[in-house]
């Protein structure tokens, strides 16, 4: 294998580019402007998380970025991971490939910073905090949307750095099915079908799911780490004559997981899980009341340690949206609570059970949507009171204007909170002999932050482009305080985070082009240093072309260097990774698709062992599959 270089110079090369990728597409939208083509703004997509509503990408007064139906075909992942890596303002590091533990960082805030939603149900550990990304198989879903910057006003705890949300199928139209098998290196194995359709006034989608493979090392001469996962989906809803609508939801993921624990195999057997049912009835013709009810549940069982872990959270959440000619108003109310279950009480290092096991939180939320055209403002408030760490106010303000037809300037300021964890505030009492002790510290504060930002986005008929600068200051951050070998979490760190994003995409003819350049500069104000395992610049160049009944495309991805310790003494490696992908549709429904992941075997690391060994991710991977449906 090829060992990855640090990348250098990567913001001046892109930078660089920038101008000849503006160049090369302003006479085409010039003359499409010129022309006064009205065709629909494919590149302009409508997105639902920003602002609880419907807004086209432009009008959502955010840095959104919109991962559709089409490209998840394209590039048929392994893993979400994959997709969302070098997105603008994603970072993504992992122990592994193929389901094992995977962060994702929304501008440079950590993984249980950010809040991963699947059709609006909250989905996440209450013991660790972060999702389990690794556990989410992305031929589930449809499409995702990634907004960043904090939405806490929105949705409370943990969206300080930003939320991604996950869509399911809704179902239309006469019944399609779809079937999909494949396989390839490490002895991988994929099988997904999938039925959707409508039958009067009834939509449905019912889709499952396996993935089994034997993996690859994640240690250096280590064994082969394997992974499954079984994933089953439903979905319908019903319109009645009056236009109210009822409508169920349930995924299911779970499997088993095989880890290195200290040079030897280990597994972990997992559950994610959410489930939700919902109905919403038009009151008058200017207000919508909708009613959530859900439960989204995570486990887990180590074999090693023969220990249990159950977290759930179950929400009621009321929204009624108020429409007032070009305005339009959002009040709601929340109620979740969070219940960890289980055992821990195996052999050593895990002792006792939680001393609380249960919390509550509850929240009302306003949000005010405004068109003064060509000026715009949305903004928003919510109180949440949680018996865990008291009370929390957050808001958020946010200015658009209209430069011209194509041009939107934009600038927002808003805060958000993330709540300390079940094991943050109540980890029993650990003795660890020579190597010290650790216990929960239940005197925690939530962590608060405050960002502001400043952005412009160009929108054309075959083109756009987007760029915003932030600064996220974050306080009472939670940081682990060591004496003599004893340790406990603690409130101290201050954290600033600066940074710019640019993003760039194209539909012409036959191509479909989107470039990504991150920069960030995650800084840790009481030393310094840079946050860790975050990488400070990024490019990602995703091309795509159709010739006929073949489509040909590759994605390109390249970080710089990261530091896997606060101290910023373990440095990590940057790297450049080339993903490849053609398709040949030969005949009516049936297609095959051919995917070559890291198809330059680059070795690659974004983590590392508390022993000092690197988390190896794997190499050249080529995998085929053929598909029968729409």
């Amino acid at each position: 294998m090829n060992t990855a270089q640090p990348s250098r110079g990567l913001a001046a090369f892109a930078l660089a580019a920038l101008p000849l990728a503006v160049l090369s597409h302003a006479a085409q939208a010039q003359n499409a402007l010129t022309a006064g083509d009205d065709t629909p703004q494919r590149l302009n997509p409508m997105v639902v998380t920003a602002a609880l509503a419907p807004r086209t990408a432009d009008e959502s007064l955010s840095s959104v970025t919109v991962l559709d139906e089409a490209m998840l075909r394209r590039q048929d992942p392994t893993s979400l991971t994959d997709l969302f890596r070098g997105q603008p303002g994603v970072d993504v590091t992992s122990s592994g490939s193929f389901g094992k533990s995977s962060s994702v960082y929304i501008r440079g805030t950590s993984n249980n910073q950010s809040l991963l939603m699947i059709d609006g149900i909250r989905l996440r550990s209450a013991t660790l905090g972060g999702p389990a990304w690794q556990f989410l198989d992305p031929r589930m879903f449809q499409r995702a949307e990634i907004v960043r910057g904090p939405r806490g006003s929105l949705y409370g705890a943990d969206a300080m750095g930003g939320v991604v949300q996950l869509f399911t199928p809704e179902g239309d139209g006469e019944p399609a099915p779809r079937i999909s098998l494949g396989g390839g290196s490490f002895d991988t194995q994929r099988y997904s079908a999938s039925l959707s359709g409508a039958e009067g006034s009834t939509r449905y989608h019912f889709a499952a799911s396996r993935f089994d493979t034997d993996g690859q090392p994640v240690r250096r001469g280590g064994d082969d780490m394997g992974y499954d996962n079984t994933s089953a989906l439903a979905r319908m809803s019903h319109t009645l004559d009056s236009g109210a609508e009822l409508g169920v939801l349930a995924l299911r993921a779970r499997g088993t997981t095989e880890y290195d624990e200290s040079g030897s195999l280990a597994t972990t057997d997992y559950v994610q899980q959410v489930a939700g049912i919902y109905g919403e009835l038009p009151i008058t013709d200017s207000w919508r009341s909708r009613l959530t009810l859900s439960e989204a549940r995570d486990e887990s069982a180590n074999h090693a340690y023969d220990s249990i872990l159950d977290t759930q959270t179950r929400t009621a959440r009321w929204e009624n949206t108020l429409s007032a000619g070009a305005h339009e108003f959002i009040i709601g109310a929340e109620y979740m609570n969070d219940s960890v279950a289980g055992s821990i009480t195996g052999s050593e290092p895990f002792g006792g059970p939680y001393d609380i096991e249960d919390r509550d939180n509850k929240a009302v939320f306003s949000q005010a949507l405004l068109d003064f055209s060509p000026l715009t403002m949305q903004a928003s408030l919510r109180y949440d009171d949680n018996e865990a760490f008291g009370e929390e106010v957050t808001g958020s303000l946010a200015l658009g204007y209209d430069l011209d037809a194509h041009h939107t300037l934009r600038t927002s300021y808003g805060t958000a909170f993330k709540a300390p964890t079940f094991n943050d505030l109540y980890w029993p009492f650990e003795d660890y002999g020579d190597f010290g002790s650790y216990q929960g510290n239940p005197d925690l504060k939530a962590e608060t932050a405050q960002a502001l930002e400043l952005g412009v986005r160009g929108q054309y008929q075959d083109w756009f482009w987007d760029v915003s600068v932030y600064q996220t200051d974050i306080e009472d951050m939670i940081t682990t305080e060591t004496i003599n070998g004893d340790s406990r979490p603690i409130n101290v760190k201050e954290a600033r985070i600066r940074g710019a994003e640019l993003s760039i995409g194209t539909e012409i003819e036959d191509w479909t082009l989107a470039t990504a350049l991150t920069y960030t500069d995650p800084e840790d104000r009481s030393t310094g240093n840079r946050l860790p395992r975050r990488a400070t610049q990024s490019l990602r160049f995703d091309v795509d072309r159709e010739l006929g009944e073949w489509s040909l495309g590759g994605s390109w991805v390249a970080q710089n260097h990261r530091y896997e310790d606060a101290a910023n003494e373990e440095r990590l490696g940057g790297f450049g990774l080339l993903n490849l992908r053609a398709g040949w549709q030969f005949a009516p429904l049936w297609s095959a698709r051919l995917t070559v992941e890291n198809a330059l075997d680059k070795e690659y690391v974004t983590a590392r062992f508390f022993d000092g060994d690197d988390y190896i991710n794997a190499g050249r991977s080529a995998f085929l599959s053929v598909h029968f449906g729409q």
